[in-house]
């Protein structure tokens, strides 16, 4: 979504809402997720005192993969994000978001956003036992001798 921020620049206290979904489309693009929902992202776009702050969240569940049982399961996942918006600025800066032509890609930022927020371990359960290293059953579902012959 294409936020043109041009009056946002200018006048002090103008503000923009937004709420909205990002459809399966454009989450087809996000290799390595596979999003069982879209992506809601309500939040808003404000100039306080000269600043431009952008304000948001996004709520969406993934279909996810433990990383010890592999089993599939859905996580629903919400996040707060804040910035502070800025027309241009002099030098590689990762403090603000550039209004490049005066105007922001939402989406781009949230997906940025949202994909540094995503854990990089995911377990179905704290507790999850994971597979036996010998037979390969789910320890959560079953209990097999094979660690317990070797001993």
């Amino acid at each position: 979504m294409k936020i043109n921020l041009k009056q946002l620049f200018n006048i002090v206290g103008e503000s923009k809402d937004m709420n909205y979904s990002i459809g399966e489309e454009e989450l087809s693009a996000i290799h390595g997720y596979s999003f069982a929902s879209p992506v809601n992202v309500e939040g808003s776009i404000f100039n306080r005192a000269g600043v431009v702050y952008l304000e948001y969240s996004v709520s969406f569940t993934l279909l996810v993969t433990c990383d010890r049982c592999l089993r599939e399961f859905e996580r629903e996942y919400h996040f707060d994000f804040e910035h502070i918006v800025v027309p241009s600025v002099s030098n590689d800066n990762d403090e603000y978001i550039v209004a490049e032509g005066q105007s922001i890609e939402l989406n781009e930022i949230a997906f940025t956003d949202l994909l540094l927020q995503l854990p990089s371990k995911n377990l179905c359960k704290d507790d999850c036992k994971g597979l036996c290293m010998v037979c390969g059953c789910d320890l959560n579902v079953s209990e097999c001798n094979c660690l317990n012959s070797e001993l």
